[in-house]
């Protein structure tokens, strides 16, 4: 399995859920679960390596402003797999440009939904029988700049008004 057809799986799984994550996890764990076993090993480090290529200070910082405070390592880690469930282009203009995900359709606690990762290592050991062994160790700090809380919300303007938005909408249907 090359990486294009990782993210065929993927974007299908994202398509067939409308969005909807428990939907999404659900048609994930099937797709992965009827691989073959080469397959879905190959699968499984795609998703480690798209995981470790999200493992950046800026998208953590991103992950804080739509989070609106600061992001735990789990709660990072569930962003990253919630980032890799909406498709390559999304997830590649988010690395290229985090703010980007302001163009994204909004609901805070899709961005943060714990469950995918796990959906994807259900699928994998279904088809494999067991857990495989990471291909590579995990990075052991995030790449690039790290950003300081002071400057998150100017570094990511639109998104930092999306969140507003979004945090303003949800105080108003309480």
């Amino acid at each position: 399995m090359n990486s294009q057809r990782f993210w065929e799986v993927v974007q299908n799984a994202h398509d067939q859920s409308n969005g909807d994550m428990e939907r999404k996890c659900e048609v994930i764990e099937a797709v992965v679960s009827s691989l073959s076993k080469r397959d879905a090993i190959a699968f499984s480090r795609s998703f480690d390596l798209m995981m470790d290529r999200a493992y950046s200070w800026m998208l953590w910082g991103a992950a804080e402003v739509i989070f609106n405070g600061p992001c735990s390592d789990d709660t990072f880690f569930d962003f990253r797999a919630s980032l890799i469930s909406r498709g390559r282009q999304v997830y590649e203009s988010a690395l290229s440009d985090p703010d980007s995900m302001a163009d994204e359709n909004f609901a805070q606690e899709d961005w943060f939904y714990e469950g995918y990762q796990y959906a994807v290592k259900n699928g994998v050991e279904n088809a494999v029988g067991f857990l495989p062994i990471r291909h590579k160790s995990f990075p052991s700090e995030p790449s690039g700049y790290r950003c300081i809380a002071d400057e998150i919300y100017d570094l990511f303007p639109r998104l930092a008004e999306k969140v507003g938005a979004y945090l303003r909408a949800a105080a108003v249907t309480r």
